[in-house]
């Protein structure tokens, strides 16, 4: 390490995506629309979608093999989709327990099963960051969204949109990520009048959009400058990216 090994500027590399929302809103579909996809299904979610996947693991040890032979193995795929992250955290639990010999995650007690656990999510994630930067390959992890209460410290505590994982997993994927966008339908809201009394209904409009910055309502986040808002489509991301460029 010395002077002249400084570089100038960013190194472009292949995007690491994150996305999130309620199940059936389109994320493996977007996924599937990524160039030469190959799913790591952790759950049984591509349906009628026409991809390659690997077999369902049926524990941590097979996601990792999985990797393993992306890595090892010459191969055409460019997108790496893992579905879902939600369905891959009981997987990593359950390898923590029979690796320290526990008969559930809390046996220890203090968080310290899901800090243990996070040895393993980092496993994970240094073989996906493998394969971004030695294979050249993107990165999509699709995650199911939750509704947690959030205590602001300088606010009053509001409910928002969040990745549905445990709190110390969500931390370390979404720090690993270059983007994390929340998909979800767009609503309005209909106010009738029935014998005096107004009721409001949400109703859904079709349209399925990806917040990528962080509000109120929901976590989000991009390094790559793009629209708060945009259509759920793969190629509506790449033409925001072309457009960055």
């Amino acid at each position: 390490m010395d002077i002249s090994t400084i570089t100038k500027g960013g190194t472009k590399q292949p995007p690491r995506v994150l996305i999130y929302g309620p199940a059936g809103v389109g994320k493996t579909t977007f996924g599937a629309a990524a160039p030469k996809p190959i799913f790591l299904p952790i759950e049984d979610g591509l349906g009628t979608i026409d991809a390659d996947a690997f077999p369902t693991p049926k524990n941590y040890v097979e996601v990792r093999a999985a990797l393993d032979s992306l890595i090892s193995e010459d191969h055409e795929y460019r997108t790496l989709v893992v579905d879902s992250l939600d369905w891959l955290e009981p997987l990593i639990w359950a390898h923590t327990c029979e690796a320290n010999k526990w008969q559930s995650i809390e046996q220890p007690g203090y968080g310290r099963g899901y800090v243990e656990a996070l040895k393993y999510w980092r496993e994970f994630l240094d073989r996906v960051n493998y394969l971004r930067s030695e294979k050249r390959m993107a990165t999509v992890l699709i995650g199911h969204s939750a509704v947690k209460r959030f205590e602001a410290p300088d606010a009053e505590a509001f409910d928002r949109y969040v990745i549905k994982l445990q709190n110390k997993a969500a931390d370390l994927v979404s720090e690993h990520s270059d983007a994390i966008f929340f998909a979800n339908q767009v609503y309005q809201t209909i106010k009738t009048e029935d014998r005096g009394r107004v009721r409001t209904r949400g109703t859904g409009t079709g349209e399925r959009v990806m917040y990528t910055e962080e509000r109120p309502a929901w976590v989000a986040k991009n390094r790559f400058g793009l629209p708060a808002e945009m259509p759920l489509e793969w190629s509506e991301f790449m033409k925001a990216l072309r457009a960055k460029a």
